[in-house]
This record gives structure tokens, C-alpha cells and sequence, in this order.
């Protein structure tokens, strides 16, 4: 199944607990006020890709010891059915990573989504694209609803475990205030022969603090061109 994604990363350290591969899909109707990843929201945007080839960057992942899979956006909802063959997927490679004795620190990988929609908006065909997810977190980013807690950008954002595994991971961070780093700094040569260098911005910002990582990155002397949380 042919899929339109944005990017990856591995390993991904601030969009939830441990190493965790990143996938970034692209397409966003919902086009929240303040959003910083604006350059996700045009359905023809990003690449066009597969679920075979992200599938591949999981068993890379899991080989390398990845704790967990991220799915963000853009909207991965917009894109159910291939999300729905993706994560059913990444659930049988890692059951047989786990049964070939690959699991690191006896800790199963969990997958984790981002949606901006809310539960009672989860049709059948997003409910089913979400039956492998073991926690979600859901809800319009509200940028006047500014929040302390881990890995949400605004306060009526909830993380919701869905299975067996996604309680005993997330219970400890549903009311867990952000320590530490919320945003990774990833920079990328240019795709093309002489481009200039590209900077991820990865994780959920607090208040202000995109402002701070431009200075940040200008200092290092990479002053951006573009931004994508700006019209």
C-alpha cells in the first residue's frame, strides 16, 4: 500500500518514553491555529513512500534496540487504511522480534499515535486503523491552552493507553509534567548538491520555546530561511 509521509527518525527521543522510531505522515485538513508543522499539512506535500519500506525502517529500529514507534502528523487519521496495514504490520515484526529473544531491558516496544481528532470522531475506518496503537494521544492542538504535561501540546490533549501493554507504559506519564528536553535538534544536509542544510525541530515545544531554539541554532550558525510553525 503506497503511503504519504513527511519524514522519519530514528531514534526519537521526545514523543514519547525511550528510543522510539518516528513517522511523520502528511496531510492535515484540521489546520490547527499556532501548529508548528505546517509543512505537513498539504496532501501533496512530503514523499510518497510504502508500508513495505516503513516496515524495513522498523526491523532496522528494533535491531538497534527501539523502545517504541511514534506515528505523527500531519494527520495519520487521513490516511486510515495504510496506517491501519502499517501498524498491524509493525505489531507481527514485533512479535517476532520478541520471540527471537530481541526485546532490550525485557521491555516490549509500544506504538504510540497522534491524532487531532477526538475519540467520538474516530469512525469505523479510524478506529480500525488504531486497533494495534497501545496509546493515543487525541485532540485539536489549542495553542491559548498552553500545558505542563509530558508530551501534549495544549491541555485538552489526552493520552489514552488502549491496551494491556500501553497501561502498564503510560500510566506513570498521565499526569506527568515535562522534565528535561521536550524538543531534539536534527540537522540534515540538503537534498540536493549545494542545498542548504535542513533543521528538524522534533517533540512537543513549550511556550516560547521555538524562539529559543532559532537563537539557539543562529548561534551555531545556521539562521533558518523558512519556519514551518509560520504562515
Amino acid at each position: 500500500m503506497r503511503i504519504r509521509i513527511n519524514g522519519t527518525h530514528f531514534p526519537l527521543e521526545t514523543l514519547g518514553p525511550g528510543r522510539r522510531l518516528g513517522v511523520w505522515f502528511q496531510g492535515c485538513p484540521l489546520a490547527c491555529a499556532g501548529c508548528m508543522s505546517r509543512h505537513t499539512w498539504a496532501p501533496e506535500g512530503g514523499r510518497e513512500s510504502s508500508v513495505r519500506e516503513l516496515l524495513d525502517l522498523w526491523r532496522e529500529a528494533l535491531d538497534k534496540g527501539a523502545q517504541g514507534l511514534t506515528v505523527s502528523g500531519g494527520e495519520p487519521l487521513e490516511q486510515a487504511p495504510a496506517l491501519a496495514e502499517f501498524l498491524a504490520g509493525a505489531a507481527l515484526l514485533r512479535g517476532a522480534h520478541e520471540r527471537a529473544g530481541g526485546v532490550a531491558h525485557g521491555t516490549r516496544a509500544d506504538f504510540l499515535v497522534y491524532t487531532g481528532y477526538e475519540e467520538e470522531e474516530w469512525d469505523p475506518p479510524r478506529t480500525r486503523a488504531l486497533r494495534h496503537a497501545d496509546a493515543v494521544v487525541a485532540g485539536r492542538f489549542r495553542v491559548a491552552e498552553p500545558t505542563a504535561l509530558v508530551w501534549r501540546g495544549s491541555a485538552n490533549q489526552r493520552l489514552l493507553p488502549r491496551t494491556a501493554l500501553g497501561r502498564i507504559r503510560y500510566a506513570p506519564h498521565l499526569r506527568r509534567r515535562a522534565t528535561g528536553p521536550a524538543v531534539q535538534v536534527v540537522v540534515e544536509a540538503g537534498r540536493k548538491p549545494g542545498a542548504a542544510p535542513v533543521a528538524h525541530l522534533l517533540g512537543v515545544p513549550a511556550r516560547g520555546e521555538l524562539g529559543f531554539y532559532e537563537r539557539w541554532l543562529a548561534e551555531r550558525g545556521l539562521r533558518l530561511k523558512g519556519r514551518s510553525w509560520r504562515p
